[in-house]
């Protein structure tokens, strides 16, 4: 499979406090409040001081019905729908503003400060264009040149607005650390916003800038400590964004995107948060992480949340998460989808798992502008060969082929390049190469992968191996690489009577396992891993190592079960001892096969489910199969055994339904396929 190649999005902007896409809020009929005879201005600032904008806006969006060229109305509005995040309104009233006063330069910069934040970041530089006025109103034209610039990745264009600007002034400090950032600089973007925080002390943007560098750095520990100190502070001074509410099962309500909820920057750490864990492989605390945040409904959520939960959610339910996908997508003039997106979706479609590749072909070629724009030449590459696939297999096999070749070379000449820094002994050239290998190596991956599945599907096991072992020297150490390497054994020992084919398995199965095991959770490696461990074991008569493989398992899913009530059933153990069974029952070992499926599936009301029943009932039919052709025969421990369980499948599988919905046939659920397998054997007895 294609490990790796996923990841959520995490945005850096060189503005310090991003603002997220909102939808506004119907208000119900009834009065509007007025303000007081006599006490207009004292009411005004009193709410504004006091945080409550929606107040405000309340209050004077009735005096503006009263007297639409209102100045001071139009002016305290724009500020108001500013600060609750409401940007296309502010962009309203401010223009509406700068017609009144034409003059004043300031409503100009606070109009295209709204067209900035309401994503028109073109019509922003043209209005700030017309700002001629010198002093502190320049620096702040010049920051939000620099600001539309970055978005847009001008970059050299956003350094130059940003050397118009007073190096001793702190925004401009942090904006430069952003551009740093951007540059993959990140020591000295850490510097800055080291110098940024001992000025001004704790700012939650600036400590969630200096998270995000350790991410982009890979230095995912320290940017779990930056990330703690941001949610620490956030849930001590606002108790009400009610932060792990959802996670704990509370029934809660939206909290809004409140300017609170904002100025915290809990929602982006927590999503960085989420792309820390989704990167190391820590799916389930990934979407914890994602549920801690404050809890809002679907409206409300911003692009960057909305992308993250379609990505961490898509293997339970890929058609949500393709809808939200697409959605962010074909939503181009309200919402800014995360530019990693649009790759995402393309990934998605095209991945083992779904295999859309009409899909993926359909959208690129209805988006040439974002393929041209978000995808690399490595992204295209690969997604081409594998849309190619649909049409030209052979021609796709040639791009793979090619594709992979290339990689392969530059992996070579960086690998070179790493051993002259070393005997040089250039440790931050060193630091930099490596870092550039692991990124081409995550890249390559699933173009090698591709390529092998093509050959892997014909069942020519042979030819998937020559080609994994020409990259084995580059890839050896990459565990997705390592564990085909050892599907392709396993299934060449299956397949052949070649035994020893097992025990290289195992040499490449064994040290993943043994690593998870030392980092504490054998659990972190998928049930297939373990199951087929266990097979390549038993195949080479070390059956008490694979007893304590299962011991282990068993051992780790009673743990979590009473620590974590909450996490989500393990069927590790279930899936290896299913696998076993199968395997015992392909081999005409009926009595110990049977006997194994059966306990792999208890307790019952647990691990009876559809996709377990659906392996388990392939047993019973071909044991089934085997007696109405006499050519095996089962003993009646082994017959009464059957019906015994099938009995308890009866009892829990009334509910469960095993047809799907687009099935014109009757529907059937686990206890009727269980009585009628109750009777086949009955019949067969007779016979």
């Amino acid at each position: 499979g294609a490990g790796g190649v996923l990841g959520p999005a995490v945005r850096v902007g060189c503005v310090r406090v991003p603002g997220f896409v909102v939808l506004l809020r119907m208000v119900g009929f009834g009065q509007a409040r007025r303000l007081p005879e006599g006490k207009a201005t004292e009411t005004i600032y009193s709410l504004i001081r006091d945080g409550k904008h929606e107040a405000c806006v309340e209050m004077l969006t009735s005096t503006l019905q009263d007297d639409p060229t209102s100045r001071p109305a139009l002016s305290i509005l724009g500020h108001c729908h500013y600060h609750l995040g409401d940007f296309d309104l502010a962009v309203e009233m401010y223009q509406r503003l700068g017609v009144l006063r034409p003059e004043d330069e300031s409503v100009k910069l606070y109009h295209a400060q709204s067209l900035f934040k309401s994503g028109q970041r073109q019509e922003s530089r043209a209005v700030a264009s017309t700002i001629t006025s010198g002093g502190a109103l320049a620096t702040q034209v010049a920051r939000l040149l620099a600001h539309v610039a970055f978005e847009e990745n001008e970059i050299a264009t956003c350094r130059a607005f940003l050397d118009k600007c007073p190096s001793d002034d702190m925004d401009v400090v942090v904006d430069k650390a952003c551009v740093s950032l951007r540059d993959g600089k990140h020591e000295e973007a850490l510097t800055r916003f080291a110098e940024a925080r001992a000025a001004l002390g704790y700012q939650p943007d600036v400590a969630y800038n200096e998270a995000l560098c350790h991410y982009r750095a890979k230095q995912f520990g320290k940017c779990l400590s930056s990330l703690g100190e941001i949610i620490e502070k956030g849930v001590r001074e606002h108790p009400e964004l009610l932060v792990g509410a959802v996670t704990e099962g509370e029934e809660v309500r939206s909290v809004g995107n409140t300017p609170a909820l904002r100025q915290t920057q809990l929602v982006e750490a927590f999503n960085l948060k989420a792309a820390v864990e989704f990167g190391m492989g820590n799916s389930f605390e990934a979407k914890e992480a994602l549920t801690d945040m404050p809890p809002r409904s679907e409206e409300e959520l911003d692009p960057v949340t909305l992308h993250n939960v379609a990505l961490i959610n898509m293997d339970t339910d890929p058609v949500d998460g393709f809808h939200k996908l697409n959605f962010l997508l074909s939503e181009t003039e309200t919402v800014q989808a995360p530019p990693e997106t649009f790759a995402n979706l393309l990934l998605l479609y095209v991945s083992p798992a779904h295999g859309f590749h009409d899909l993926a072909a359909d959208v690129m070629a209805e988006h040439p502008g974002l393929v041209a724009k978000h995808l690399t030449s490595d992204a295209y590459e690969y997604l081409d060969a594998c849309v190619t696939q649909r049409t030209d297999k052979e021609l796709a096999t040639r791009k793979f082929d090619a594709a992979a070749t290339k990689r392969g070379d530059e992996l070579g000449k960086l690998s070179r390049a790493i051993s002259d820094a070393r005997l040089r002994r250039d440790n931050a050239k060193v630091q930099r190469l490596l870092a550039e290998y692991d990124d081409l190596l995550e890249a390559f991956i699933p173009c090698l992968m591709a390529q092998a599945k093509v050959f892997w599907d014909k069942e020519q096991y042979a030819t998937v191996e020559k080609i994994l072992k020409t990259y084995l020297e580059t890839c050896g150490s990459h565990e997705t690489f390592r564990l085909n390497v050892a599907h392709v054994y396993f299934m060449q020992s299956l397949r052949t009577t070649v035994r020893d084919k097992f025990a290289e398995a195992i040499d490449y199965y064994e040290p993943v396992v043994l690593a998870s095991a030392e980092k504490g959770s054998i659990l972190s490696c998928t049930a297939p891993v373990l199951a087929n461990l266990c097979v390549a074991y038993i195949m080479t008569s070390r059956n008490e190592d694979a007893e304590s493989v299962m011991r282990r398992i068993e051992k780790e899913e009673l743990s979590v079960s009473k620590t974590d009530p909450s996490r989500p059933k393990s069927f590790h153990l279930c899936i290896v001892n299913l696998v076993i069974g199968t395997l015992y029952c392909a081999k005409g070992n009926y009595e110990f096969g049977i006997s194994r499926v059966i306990k792999s599936l208890e307790p019952f009301d647990e691990k009876l489910v559809v996709d377990t029943w659906f392996y388990a009932k392939r047993c019973f039919l071909s044991l089934a199969e085997g007696l109405a052709k006499r050519v095996v025969a089962a003993k009646d421990e082994t017959v009464l055994e059957i019906f015994n369980f099938l009995e308890e499948a009866e009892k829990y599988g009334k509910d469960t339904v095993t047809t799907s919905e687009t099935d014109n046939s009757e529907k059937r659920t686990i206890a009727s396929e269980a009585r009628a397998l109750r009777r086949m054997f009955l019949k067969l007895r007779e016979v």
